[in-house]
């Protein structure tokens, strides 16, 4: 599903114009966002929680030349954690 098929059907569910929804989900994105920049954590009871990790440095294989050893940074990366009724509706 892409954001333009999830704003139609934010919309269709809660019964608003595609404008209304898209500005929701739009603040949201926004929202989540500013927050991991913080090192803080996002979590929506049952759905599940979006976090930032470090990634430590590490040694990798340059795909170009197999034979030659780079150095991969440390880098931040988000992660989402399934909550349980997320989890439950999916075994179902």
């Amino acid at each position: 599903m892409h954001k333009a098929e999830l704003i139609e059907a934010v919309a269709s569910k809660a019964g608003v114009g595609k404008k209304d929804a898209e500005a929701v989900i739009d603040a949201l994105e926004n929202l989540v966002i500013e927050r991991l920049k913080i090192g803080k954590e996002v979590t929506l009871t049952g759905f599940g929680t979006f976090s930032a990790r470090t990634r430590n440095a590490r040694m990798g294989v340059n795909p170009q030349n197999p034979k030659e050893r780079i150095e991969i940074p440390t880098v931040i990366v988000p992660k989402f954690k399934a909550g349980k009724t997320l989890k439950d509706a999916l075994k179902k």
